[in-house]
């Protein structure tokens, strides 16, 4: 069957993906409105047939590699050719931007996830059956808002002994200075990521930021964090992932999603995260 592909409309879209994207139930809108607020010098596309949407980016750092960013087709939709129809576009839109490599992997600082869900089987094999070949494996922990604990009263009491002090989300003037901290020791990917988040904390010292933690960049996410090098050891990291986890639980959610995890350790001794959902990252070149 032939599906005719078209430039989205985004409510239409968001419709799809809340109806497709069944493992990020009520995400879905959230989602394609994310990935359409990228960096202002990203270049991307969205492409629609009937009950199917794909979005499709090229490499934040390297031009050369495009993404497939999301794609979703109505499970009354499915098995009919609609996913491979989007996927063949997106290709073929990316092939026209001049890259050589398409990935199914997520494209900081604005991705849907890290890769394919181990859960959406059916886009593993459908990527598998277009010539995509595995090549890593990401990761997430979920934090279990209804029951972990997250005071940092006496952390905070023993940070003021040491002439550090934390704080909430600021003026815009805060956010670009904790961008600023984020890129000198980080990147620039990790910047724009605290700048937009829906929360941001971060520790400072004699007018010196030493620590930051970010969530909701990536919509209900946690993440990132980082302690710069001579401030490590004095406990930010847990107070911030902390101070970040409660405003979530504050706004609602019963669950965070810490996403892309590195160290399992930390995580789960600070708030009792378990590793939990698996990504399989997918690339091929396009000939």
């Amino acid at each position: 069957m032939t599906h005719s592909v078209r430039e989205f409309d985004a409510g239409e879209a968001a419709r799809v993906a809340e109806s497709a994207l069944t493992s990020d139930a009520g995400e879905g809108a959230a989602l394609v409105r994310s990935l359409a607020r990228p960096p202002a010098e990203r270049r991307w596309t969205a492409l629609a047939v009937d009950g199917g949407v794909v979005m499709a980016s090229l490499n934040s750092v390297d031009p050369a590699i495009g993404h497939v960013d999301l794609l979703a087709v109505e499970p009354s939709a499915q098995g009919a050719g609609r996913g491979r129809a989007l996927v063949r576009a997106a290709e073929d839109w990316l092939r026209g931007q001049g890259a050589r490599e398409a990935r199914f992997a997520g494209n900081p600082p604005c991705y849907a996830w890290p890769g394919i869900d181990v859960r959406y089987t059916a886009a593993a094999c459908l990527a598998e059956r277009l010539g995509y070949e595995r090549y890593e494996v990401a990761w997430n922990m979920t934090a279990d808002l209804r029951h972990a604990d997250l005071s940092v009263e006496d952390e905070l009491a023993g940070l003021k002994r040491a002439g550090v002090s934390v704080h909430g989300l600021g003026a815009e003037a805060d956010r670009g200075r904790v961008g600023a901290f984020v890129a000198e020791h980080w990147n620039d990917r990790w910047a724009w990521e605290a700048v937009n988040a829906a929360g941001l904390h971060y520790a400072e010292r004699d007018g010196r930021v030493l620590g930051f933690a970010a969530w909701g960049a990536r919509p209900s996410w946690f993440g990132p964090m980082g302690t710069a090098p001579d401030a490590r050891g004095l406990g930010l990291g847990r107070v911030l992932l902390r101070r970040c986890l409660a405003e979530q639980r504050a706004a609602g959610q019963d669950h965070a999603q810490i996403g892309w995890v590195g160290p399992l350790r930390f995580y789960s001794r600070a708030v009792g995260a378990r590793a939990e959902r698996v990504f399989w990252l997918y690339r091929r070149d396009l000939a």
